[in-house]
């Protein structure tokens, strides 16, 4: 199995310039790459709070010892208020949201996230009983059109369309039910040419319905709202994405509260990984992080 690289590490973390005493959130403990290089920086009277909906990541022992006061909570991030209330944290210093991916969620998830393995398909953060519909229930009992919509709205999928048609067709002969079937139907809806992209063609499919059965577009704006509500006074708020439909909502709405004078967007320009850095790690190639420091 490939080890997971934690992007941007160093970059993200002197983003949030930690003092020894901060509280601090990672917001997507994931692997705890930036939690490790968090909890460096604190001291004894610091408070590292990681977050994270997959209660697979959550573990202490990933955690380098520290004399800072720890807190690993299992929750969707956009629960960022409930969790820090429960913690009876009034406020915080920093807060850094990862939107990547770790490589066991593609890797042995049994979810169906990734298109190398056969797998259900779930795609749910957190267990599947726990979510109103999976991928599969969308493929196989939303109509036509919706499925379109969502192909094209939250990947850009240029076949959508084609792509719906051929899930129909296909589910009223058997019910798509594994990765595996609908890697089949979307190779089989494509046009020869574009089967040959650098990427693989399901690529796009599998991240629309990924972000659909999370709602993951509602999710990072509720969580925005509410990590700059928890923000001291000078507190600083950096987001990773990895691709445009995120990246968008973080800056418009960075913009926005920019706008209204009530925060800074420090540095002004997104921050790129460097060159190494993509050649080490090529996944690294699509991130962006946007740091924003409340006033």
């Amino acid at each position: 199995m490939q080890t997971h690289k934690t992007v941007m590490l160093q970059e993200a973390v002197a983003a949030l310039e930690i003092k020894p005493a901060a509280t601090i959130v990672d917001a997507t403990f994931g692997s705890a790459g930036h939690a490790n290089a968090i909890v460096k920086n604190l001291a004894k009277g610091g408070v590292f709070v990681g977050i994270d909906a997959d209660k697979t990541a959550l573990n202490k022992d990933k955690l380098e010892d520290s004399q800072a006061t720890v807190h690993l909570v299992n929750d969707n991030f956009s629960h960022i208020t409930d969790v820090l209330e429960t913690l009876k944290i009034e406020s915080v210093d920093g807060i850094l949201a990862d939107l990547g991916w770790r490589m066991e969620q593609f890797s042995d998830s049994g979810k169906g996230f990734s298109f190398q393995n056969d797998e259900p398909l779930y795609m749910t953060f957190g267990e599947p009983d726990d979510y109103p519909f999976t991928v599969e229930d969308i493929l196989n009992e939303w109509e036509e059109h919706v499925i379109a919509d969502i192909l094209y709205g939250y990947a850009n999928e240029r076949f959508a369309r084609r792509i719906a048609k051929a899930v129909i067709r296909e589910r009223k002969i058997a019910r798509i039910a594994t990765t595996k079937q609908l890697v089949e139907v979307v190779e089989g809806a494509l046009p020869r040419a574009a089967l040959h992209r650098k990427t693989h063609p399901a690529t796009k499919t599998f991240q629309a319905l990924r972000i659909a059965v999370n709602d993951e577009l509602t999710v990072l704006e509720t969580f925005i709202a509410q990590a700059f509500e928890a923000l001291n006074v000078g507190g600083k708020l950096a987001i990773i994405t990895f691709h445009s439909i995120e990246d968008r909502i973080v800056k418009h709405t960075f913009r926005e509260l920019k706008q209204a004078g009530v925060a800074q967007l420090t540095p002004k320009k997104p921050i790129s990984p460097s060159r190494e850095e993509i050649i080490e790690n090529p996944r690294a190639r699509s991130a962006k992080l946007r740091v924003l420091t409340k006033q």
